[in-house]
């Protein structure tokens, strides 16, 4: 748990990076909590807008002394965030009930470990992408900026660039599936 403390404190201070790696290593969580509200409202949407309420208040957020304190009021941000929105969509008092009970029967959302066979995996298959494909999407996991950026960085348009990135997630995609990988089972929470 002092890890956890310190990447906070590291959060606490603006370190973007330190965001992003705790970003990351949360959200197939995050969206797992959120699985619930898919049929309901735009999930892709309230997961951004939860990291963005996260990263706002994480200055004056104090960890409470248990594990995954961050995480835990990531997933409240977000649910709440989901709530507010199928509010705005005209759902039922009765609906929103039955969500609320659902989720309180789910418990706490606990993270989920990296499988160290999974991360090769995907090394391996990145390697054997396409140049540009593999340069696009270098550029894309690499360094946290904006589209223009990344393209302008590898050389190529907008266009070509996210072309680029969609052929290489293809790629790779197709590539696990033969290293026998099944990704919906892999990104379910």
């Amino acid at each position: 748990m002092q890890a956890e403390v310190a990447q906070l404190a590291q959060i606490s201070t603006g370190d973007a990076a330190a965001f992003g790696r705790w970003a990351s290593s949360v959200e197939s969580s995050l969206r797992g909590s959120l699985r619930p509200f898919a049929a309901r409202c735009d999930t892709e949407a309230v997961l951004q807008e939860a990291l963005l309420r996260v990263w706002q208040v994480a200055p004056r957020f104090v960890h409470d002394g248990k594990p995954n304190a961050l995480l835990r009021f990531a997933v409240i941000t977000a649910r709440n965030v989901a709530f507010t929105e199928m509010r705005k969509v005209s759902s039922t008092p009765t609906e929103i009930d039955q969500l609320h009970r659902q989720l309180e029967a789910q418990g706490d959302v606990q993270p989920r470990l990296p499988d160290p066979h999974l991360r090769v995996a995907i090394a391996k298959c990145r390697e054997k992408l396409p140049p540009q494909p593999g340069m696009a999407l270098g550029a894309r996991i690499d360094r946290p900026d904006d589209d223009h950026v990344l393209a302008a960085s590898v050389r190529m348009s907008l266009n070509t660039f996210l072309q680029n990135v969609t052929r290489a997630r293809k790629f790779l995609a197709e590539c696990l599936k033969k290293a026998g990988i099944d990704l919906d089972l892999e990104l379910a929470p």
